[in-house]
């Protein structure tokens, strides 16, 4: 995944009304009223979401007669997660030197009557 797709696919998912139209398409297509249906929010603002979701290639909007359904698109996701598992796995190792000197540490201040119990 290239920087700039990263950054659009974070970009994207940072704000808590497009992770909700996210939620919505995963279980299924709709159209950009039914997306702006439990918003408080007007359709030319919902649809500014969906173009920002549309730039990531988080969505995609196909035609159907004169309906324009937005359907989720899986792949910048799932190059996202890809990127963060590298980090998570790089902080679990490190977690895991860190219990292994606090171990040896509690080992070594113990004294020999600790030790036998």
């Amino acid at each position: 995944m290239g920087a700039q797709q990263l950054d659009a696919t974070f970009f994207a998912l940072a704000d808590p009304t497009r992770r909700a139209i996210l939620a919505r398409l995963a279980s299924g297509e709709a159209s950009v009223m039914e997306l702006a249906g439990p918003f408080a929010m007007s359709q030319p603002a919902i649809s500014r979401h969906i173009k920002v979701l549309e730039k990531a290639g988080l969505i995609r909007r196909s035609r159907d007669a004169q309906r324009r359904p937005c359907r989720l698109e899986l792949k910048p996701m799932i190059e996202a997660r890809a990127w963060i598992e590298r980090y998570r796995e790089l902080w679990e190792a490190t977690y895991q030197r860190l219990d292994s000197l606090l171990e040896e540490m509690k080992a070594a201040s113990e004294t020999p009557d600790e030790q036998d119990k």
